[in-house]
């Protein structure tokens, strides 16, 4: 007579080609959020002073905003 496990859950494990494609989005995610941050701080220095005036921001901001930090 043969037996077979029902209890055992295979949730969470993903396996060596799982793993590899969490490595393979991990590193493409922070590809994709570097550029965004490259992307904003050149945008935002391309503006005149009275342009970052008024919109609120001081050339002092341009690097918190393009690190995602908050200004306020």
């Amino acid at each position: 007579m043969a037996a077979f496990d029902t209890t055992r859950t295979t949730y969470g494990s993903t396996g060596l080609f799982g793993r590899i494609g969490i490595a393979f989005y991990a590193a493409a995610s922070a590809v994709v959020s570097w550029n965004d941050a490259r992307m904003s701080k050149k945008t935002l220095n391309a503006l005149s002073d009275r342009e970052l005036a008024d919109i609120g921001l001081s050339r002092g901001d341009i690097e918190d905003i393009s690190a995602g930090k908050p200004v306020f």
